[in-house]
């Protein structure tokens, strides 16, 4: 009895979770990636590239890439990345010139700005809300860890 009860709960869940095969298997081809940010159709990731890491961003629905001019730059190094649902907006915390840094990559004008951590502190990771219009960044202070909200205009 107890065997039919699990067949039949097992049958009113539906199908489990199942990998997107062609997707997966183009990621995988493309080489390394890692700290992956999905919302909406959009899924942002760091990939290495040619020995050098990169943000990405790729439209899930039609399982392309989309170009990112503007953000990647070669003395940078991405540690972290999120998308907005829409995906016009990124956030980025990355390493360049010694320092680590905060950036909002806005794609409809294919710009970049620094966002200042007030108190100063070290970003460490960076989430967007959906909208795009608020950021929760993960910031190092004086030995502690305290997470930061921004509103973005």
């Amino acid at each position: 009895m107890a065997a039919g009860l699990a067949a039949l709960l097992s049958g009113c869940l539906g199908p489990g979770p199942m990998p997107m095969q062609g997707l997966n298997r183009s990621l995988a081809e493309q080489g390394s990636q890692g700290e992956p940010s999905l919302s909406g159709r959009w899924l942002a990731l760091i990939a290495n590239r040619q020995g050098r890491d990169r943000v990405e961003l790729v439209d899930v629905e039609r399982q392309r890439p989309v170009p990112l001019p503007g953000l990647n730059r070669p003395d940078a190094l991405p540690l972290s990345v999120s998308v907005s649902a829409d995906g016009s907006r990124l956030a980025v915390v990355r390493q360049r010139e010694g320092r680590t840094e905060l950036v909002l990559h806005r794609r409809t004008v294919m710009s970049s700005e620094p966002i200042r951590m007030e108190p100063e502190g070290v970003p460490r990771r960076a989430t967007l809300r959906a909208d795009g219009r608020e950021i929760a960044v993960e910031v190092s202070r004086g030995g502690l860890v305290q997470v930061d909200l921004i509103a973005v205009p």
